[in-house]
């Protein structure tokens, strides 16, 4: 347990308010910095898993498009082998891919427009500082 910074005194003699001030003081420094010792330690263990995270995201998406490539060839074939020329399958495909890319980029355009921007935390935001600048007054 940390220690206080308070000068050793006798048992029959008080301490001064100034004392008192200057204990209180080192105190709450004392312990501001071992709050931001721990923010620190815990910022860079998570800073940590945010990396492997990311890693393991990025690795997993590169093999989804590898799969990806890989069913789109497939249905190429498929189709080929239904009778249809080896260009028009691949075209089919191409058009398929391309009508999925358009719905993924109308369903993204539809969700960001939906963000709000903070506006209720704007708001109370602005309502704490007027009333701490009330307070001051």
């Amino acid at each position: 347990m940390a220690e206080t910074a308070a000068p050793e005194r006798p048992d029959s003699a008080q301490p001064s308010v100034g004392d008192l001030v200057a204990l209180a003081i080192s105190d709450l420094s004392q312990l501001i910095r071992c709050e931001l010792d721990l923010a620190k330690l815990e910022l860079k263990a998570d800073g940590r898993r945010l990396a492997i995270g990311g890693v393991l995201v990025g690795a997993a998406a590169f093999t989804g498009c590898l799969v990806l490539m890989l069913l789109c060839f497939a249905f190429a074939y498929g189709l080929q082998a239904l009778g249809i020329w080896a260009w028009a399958s691949f075209l089919i495909v191409a058009g398929t891919c391309i009508l999925l890319a358009a719905a993924a980029v109308a369903i993204g355009y539809t969700r960001f427009r939906g963000l709000s921007g903070l506006r209720r935390t704007r708001g109370t935001v602005a309502a704490d500082l007027a009333l701490i600048r009330r307070d001051e007054e």
